[in-house]
């Protein structure tokens, strides 16, 4: 019988403390912080080199979504820093190993293909898709981590941006079988 009324006891504590927010001095909260200064430094990063792919794109369609990307991604980096500022948190930017190496892929795919191709746009659109399901991950985990710990507020932020990225997934997606595909596969 001890047992039994321990663990509805430990749940009850558990959970109770999750919807709290109190746990901005444990290692779970300085990991989270810790994660959101590295997913900063992605956006900040990505916000520049977006640009530079709408420049290599050959479609027009591929070049405007590009375009659109850049400027939802500049939201993304303001988000985040009301995210840092709801949380007391100063919206410091950690290096993001690996952003820094789908960016340098994306150049690497700018310069082996040739300029004005459809070859290019596909690996273009593949260069971009990695980015976004490594940021849809990053954002699907953060927000579970907020939720976790009961910062409701951070956790809605982030799932806006998390939807956001999941639409220019799609978006992608839709340019590649679209058309994108079928012309490279023609040159």
């Amino acid at each position: 019988m001890a047992t039994t009324k321990s663990v509805p006891a430990k749940n009850a504590t558990k959970k109770s403390s999750g919807n709290t927010g109190k746990m901005k001095d444990s290692e779970f909260h300085e990991f989270f912080v810790d994660e959101l200064k590295d997913i900063y430094w992605a956006e900040k990063h990505l916000v520049k080199a977006l640009p530079k792919m709408q420049k290599a794109a050959t479609s027009e369609k591929l070049a405007a979504a590009f375009e659109k990307h850049t400027k939802e991604t500049q939201k993304h980096i303001e988000t985040l820093e009301q995210v840092f500022e709801q949380l007391g948190e100063k919206a410091v930017a950690k290096k993001c190993d690996a952003m820094q190496g789908l960016l340098d892929e994306a150049d690497s795919i700018i310069s082996d293909t040739e300029k004005d191709t459809f070859t290019r746009d596909a690996g273009l659109i593949l260069a971009a898709q990695k980015v976004e399901h490594y940021e849809i991950a990053t954002y699907g985990t953060l927000r579970t981590f907020a939720e976790t710990m009961g910062h409701d507020d951070v956790a809605s932020l982030l799932q806006k941006t998390l939807d956001n990225e999941k639409d220019t997934d799609e978006a992608l997606t839709g340019i590649a079988g679209g058309f994108v595909n079928d012309k490279a596969a023609q040159e």
